[in-house]
């Protein structure tokens, strides 16, 4: 263990149920140089081999999550614990998901990096892994749509009032975590980085915010039955209007596709002007959706397929706010409240949200 008054950051990797890739994230931190660095994985109650996974690893810390208390979500319960545990002399704390692998020698970049731009909250966009046709297909569509929305270059201003994070992989000073009171604040927010930066933003501190393929890679989830649970959890609290963005992007998926059609029938029933015009509208409507969705910094082939990936974002975030209009969501084997949607758009009219 490295000597107490050496520390640098304490790393909390909050884990429920993460056997299928806990070990490459702990290797990817193991192997981080350059500074000094604690390693503590929170077991939150899991059922499958996450503890002795984690126990494999000498100089990594094992803790429990503790028992949930009312009003905490599992995820803040963890990191809270982990929170508590670190060494008190770390400058800075790094919360990052079981599911991250990290770049050697990431971890001295990225407290360099915040110290550069003096923020108290540093958070990376990871570059996303997937597999499978409906992971290609809407991923880039989801990420697109944040980074369109809620650009990093505002997040980073200090002018700006709109504030970002993304919990694979945050940090965040130990002074500015335990001025704007760590996860008891935010406790019940099922949008905890959001609203961890959201409380970093309102106290008047600096967030740097990127998306960081050259720090760090992730695969958020490996089955569409993950996907679909994942996304409907919060996709209605990631926008201010569900409803209207739904239709928007149903809208742009069937004038694309219609006015293709409509080109192709037009050249097979010989009306060149016809298919001109329509072929013409195809490609505009096609050079727009594409120039948004390179945004999300996800292959060509996977932006490609992603056009196929419109209905289906819309069925996700309309099945996300019929959630919240039930009430109440299950996410890894938990049920949680919903949060009022009155309370969710002032949040996000408020513009102090966004990017998960």
């Amino acid at each position: 263990m490295t000597p107490d008054t050496n520390l640098v950051v304490s790393i909390i990797v909050p884990a429920r149920n993460e056997e299928a890739c806990l070990a490459a994230c702990l290797e990817s931190l193991v192997a981080q140089t350059g500074i000094a660095h604690e390693i503590i994985v929170v077991d939150d109650d899991s059922t499958d081999r996450t503890a002795e996974i984690a126990r494999s690893f000498p100089g990594v810390e094992l803790i429990p999550a503790g028992s949930l208390p009312d009003n905490w979500t599992g995820k803040n319960n963890a990191m809270s614990a982990g929170a508590k545990a670190a060494n008190t002399k770390t400058k800075w704390l790094l919360f990052t998901d079981a599911d991250t692998v990290h770049q050697p020698g990431s971890l001295v970049r990225a407290v360099a990096e915040a110290e550069q731009h003096g923020a108290a909250l540093l958070s990376y966009s990871p570059a996303q892994e997937v597999h499978g046709f409906w992971e290609k297909a809407v991923m880039p569509v989801i990420f697109a749509e944040l980074a369109t929305t809620y650009p990093p270059q505002a997040v980073n201003d200090p002018a700006s009032p709109i504030a970002a994070a993304n919990g694979q992989y945050l940090m965040i000073s130990r002074e500015a975590y335990d001025a704007v009171g760590g996860h008891t604040t935010i406790a019940a927010d099922l949008l905890e980085d959001v609203a961890l930066a959201r409380q970093v933003n309102r106290s008047g501190r600096r967030i740097f915010f990127r998306y960081a393929a050259d720090a760090i890679h992730t695969r958020m989830y490996r089955s569409f039955a993950q996907l679909r649970e994942g996304w409907t959890k919060n996709l209605a609290l990631l926008f201010p209007r569900p409803r209207a963005l739904a239709f928007l992007r149903s809208a742009e998926f069937l004038l694309i596709i219609g006015n293709l059609a409509a080109a192709i029938w037009a050249e097979l029933s010989g009306r060149p002007n016809l298919a001109l015009q329509t072929s013409l509208l195809t490609v505009i409507l096609f050079g727009w959706f594409w120039m948004r969705i390179r945004k999300a910094h996800f292959s060509a082939l996977s932006s490609l397929a992603a056009i196929l990936g419109l209905p289906m974002f819309s069925y996700l975030l309309w099945k996300s706010v019929t959630l919240g209009k039930k009430g109440g969501i299950t996410w890894k084997g938990r049920e949680y409240l919903f949060p009022e949607p009155e309370a969710v758009t002032r949040g996000l009219d408020d513009r102090t949200t966004h990017i998960a």
